[in-house]
């Protein structure tokens, strides 16, 4: 008698999709740094810095809420867990948009709505990055 062993082999993450998912939280916690840096020392230069890590925050974003959009009709059994990041993907590119259309704006006249939404944008991103990691780290498919 033979015995057999059966490997089962887990796809991971794609590392190009976790590099972009990953990206997005540091961008957007250095612009919350960056607004704190302001509103503490009225130096303009923190002002550009956020408008800048915004900007990037914003880009890895986009790219990772394609790739969403991608894994949304790939999604087997667990659609309404794609749905649900998917949709907080969106919600933290569409208020990450409007983080950047405050920060545009004078330095001094950014200010209160500027940080508020700088926090707001990071703790979505990480809750986002969080479920994106937990829900296609374990070998699930996107």
């Amino acid at each position: 008698m033979t015995a057999t062993a059966e490997r089962s082999y887990r796809s991971g993450l794609n590392p190009l999709y976790g590099l972009l998912l990953s990206g997005t939280f540091p961008l957007y916690l250095g612009a919350a740094l960056s607004d704190y840096a302001y509103a503490s020392s009225y130096h303009i230069q923190w002002s550009n810095f956020a408008s800048w890590l915004i900007a990037g925050g914003l880009v890895f974003n986009g790219l990772a809420l394609l790739w969403a959009l991608i894994g949304l009709f790939r999604a087997d059994g667990r659609r309404g867990q794609a749905v649900v990041y998917f949709v907080l993907l969106l919600i933290t590119g569409i208020l990450g948009f409007i983080n950047a259309l405050v920060h545009a704006r004078d330095a001094w006249a950014m200010m209160p709505t500027g940080f508020v939404l700088s926090i707001a944008v990071t703790v979505l991103a990480l809750v986002a990055t969080w479920i994106g990691f937990s829900r296609l780290g374990a070998g699930g498919k996107p």
